[in-house]
């Protein structure tokens, strides 16, 4: 080999070396080509339940982030690029979960949609941390603020929220006194159950019973039989919707008579059908999306909705389409960079959603409030809080 050859195999060896040890460089959930300079789909995965009992959620959080990721893309996507949006069955599973954490890290994808369940969050947190992939969840455990994670984002109030709504319509506009509690022990139903306590045990009141089950047990006779021989006014259920739903048949069928309170999932038809329409009348829901008549802005959501899945859109979609629709305003900011930019752009986004008023604070909780329904005759009928 010639000396001018010999120069020029080492220039190009130099140069590959170069660019190989830049693109090994390049934090985690961020590309060397992005914001302006980027061409091609920007990447975002959606990892939700589609299989499994949690699926009904995950299947709902889908179509609500899909309406808002089709809307974008069908204006423009962000600086003409299209978003690629790819969806993940996590189970409802924390080990597929982190599985699939490692997944997406590992891939390009530069920010995550889900998950509707707060375990699966929970154990994927630390590694979406770690690689610098804004995450914006359905999950609503404390513990999710707790973690105060600068990439994590929540779509919709902690149980805090939901439970102190609840407490303070029932004891102090309804005047109910005597209250038992029915909650599992997964990440859902222990926030649920510690926030309605806490509540309750801030107005002075300590329930006549405090049964926990597990998430999925579907024979409940022992604990409520308990429960009946109290005689609450109140049966507050902290669970998913399909067990809620089992619960509150159980119960009538063993002839208590207490009205049925509790979050988000008991405003769902699963928890109707699940239970009997005669079984929750009179339920009291807390959630911050009530109906689809609402506003102007909840009836448009409604509309494209049906338009596009030809079925009722509700609280799960709605939360899942305003987490959508705050991410692709923040990738809009950053011209499609992801990393720590899209997560501050995130926390900077302030958001007029289906749900709310959006702001974030540290902790990545974006709203603090809820709403009060009762179920009548299989419909969830707003009422006042004060």
């Amino acid at each position: 080999m010639s000396s001018i050859s010999w120069r020029r195999s080492l220039a190009v060896s130099a140069t590959a070396a170069a660019l190989a040890t830049l693109a090994a460089c390049a934090a985690p959930g961020e590309s060397n080509e992005s914001g302006a300079n980027a061409t091609g789909p920007i990447k975002i995965a959606n990892i939700n339940a589609q299989s499994g009992q949690l699926s009904p959620l995950g299947k709902w959080e889908n179509k609500g982030v899909k309406l808002a990721v089709d809307e974008a893309n069908k204006a423009g996507g962000i600086n003409g690029r299209q978003i690629q949006l790819d969806l993940f069955d996590d189970q409802g599973d924390p080990t597929i979960g982190t599985n699939l954490a490692r997944k997406i890290a590992s891939e390009g994808y530069i920010a995550m949609f889900g998950t509707a369940e707060s375990a699966v969050t929970l154990a994927m947190a630390p590694i979406l941390k770690d690689a610098k992939i804004p995450n914006i969840t359905s999950g609503q455990s404390p513990k999710l603020a707790d973690l105060k994670s600068p990439f994590l984002f929540l779509n919709a109030p902690t149980s805090v929220a939901y439970d102190e709504t609840l407490a303070k319509y029932l004891v102090e506009s309804k005047g109910f006194k005597k209250y038992a509690l029915i909650s599992n022990n997964g990440s859902y139903g222990v926030g649920e159950h510690d926030a309605f306590l806490a509540s309750l045990k801030t107005r002075g009141l300590t329930p006549l019973a405090d049964e926990v089950v597990t998430p999925d047990q579907k024979d409940f006779s022992a604990a409520l039989t308990g429960i009946r021989q109290k005689d609450p006014e109140v049966l507050f259920i902290g669970a998913e919707e399909v067990e809620s739903g089992l619960i509150a048949k159980q119960a009538r069928e063993l002839g208590l008579k207490a009205v049925f309170a509790g979050g988000a999932p008991m405003g769902t038809a699963p928890y109707i059908s699940t239970a009997g329409e005669d079984n929750v009348e009179g339920s009291v829901v807390s959630s911050p999306y009530l109906s689809n008549d609402a506003t102007d802005a909840s009836r448009a959501f409604a509309a494209a909705y049906k338009a596009a899945y030809n079925e009722e859109a509700e609280l799960h979609g709605a939360k899942a389409y305003d987490g959508a629709r705050i991410v692709i305003e923040a990738l809009k900011a950053t011209g499609g960079e992801g990393g720590q930019k899209l997560a501050d752009a995130i926390r900077a986004t302030k958001h007029s959603g289906l749900l709310g008023d959006f702001a974030y604070d540290e902790s990545g909780v974006g709203l603090h409030s809820t709403r009060i329904a009762v179920i009548k005759s299989g419909k969830l009928v707003a009422e006042s809080a004060s």
